[in-house]
């Protein structure tokens, strides 16, 4: 049993790192969204609201380029602001793509919040994967 999973791991090592990247950048960023809103903004005002959003997106966002980097694949590259820059802007394209699930799924065809938001989830997911091995970290794979 050691053995398979093993074999399992080294076969899907940067997806499986990349998956626990994701809950632990998921954590990070509900971490600094309530820190945030207990600490510095009103969540009830809604332009604080928003801003509290966009701080713990974007320190999510910082984390999970760390991580990418670091851990799932390992980039070695020198051009590290392009680098960030380009995983950022990937991270901003599937943000646009998450708020247009959401609005098509729950404001176009009425479907309930919380199934689309999983449904956008996975889809993200997948997208965000894409982009970072083929886009950003192309050279590491």
């Amino acid at each position: 049993m050691k053995r398979i999973c093993r074999q399992v791991y080294h076969k899907h090592r940067q997806l499986i790192i990349y998956i626990i990247m994701g809950g632990l950048t998921t954590v990070v960023s509900l971490i600094l969204f309530y820190v945030s809103t207990w600490a510095f903004f009103n969540s009830k005002d809604a332009l604080q609201l928003q801003a509290a959003n966009i701080f713990s997106w974007t320190g999510s966002v910082m984390f999970a380029y760390i991580g990418n980097r670091m851990f799932v694949f390992r980039s070695t590259s020198r051009h590290v602001i392009k680098e960030m820059i380009s995983f950022a802007l990937s991270r901003v394209s599937t943000l646009l793509l998450d708020m247009a699930v959401m609005f098509v799924g729950v404001t176009l065809c009425g479907f309930r919040s919380d199934l689309v938001k999983w449904v956008s989830i996975l889809l993200v997911t997948a997208v965000n994967y894409m982009l970072s091995r083929f886009y950003v970290f192309r050279h590491m794979s």
